[in-house]
């Protein structure tokens, strides 16, 4: 058996495949995005390709667009909310008591009943 080393089907010193082997390739074009933070990323597109509006910036991954002077601002980062906290958005406090008494009645009733025996 041959060395660990040893690429298969490929010798030393071969190259990359050329064109011939692969085809023509298909035109392309390089567009420039720029972020907020002054970055400039130019990625390649086929000239038939639709071309996106916003770019991810790979540096910042701030949103990146073509106009170098009006570049998108940094989208809102809200802080993590609880589930209490988008409850208590929804509800008052004497809605929140409201609905309280009346699960521990329900609650109540149902081991009077002998329904639940805890």
């Amino acid at each position: 058996m041959a060395g660990g080393n040893a690429i298969r089907g490929s010798r030393v010193g071969a190259g990359p495949m050329g064109e011939a082997e692969r085809g023509d390739t298909a035109p392309r074009q390089r567009i420039v995005y720029f972020c907020a933070n002054g970055h400039e990323t130019a990625p390649m597109f086929a000239v038939d390709a639709q071309v996106p509006f916003t770019w991810d910036c790979p540096k910042c991954g701030l949103p990146a667009n073509r106009d170098s002077e009006n570049p998108p601002p940094p989208p809102k980062v809200e802080p993590y909310k609880t589930h209490l906290a988008y409850v208590k958005e929804r509800r008052s406090d004497a809605e929140a008591k409201e609905i309280l008494d009346e699960a521990l009645q329900t609650l109540r009733a149902k081991r009077k009943s002998g329904e639940i025996l805890y």
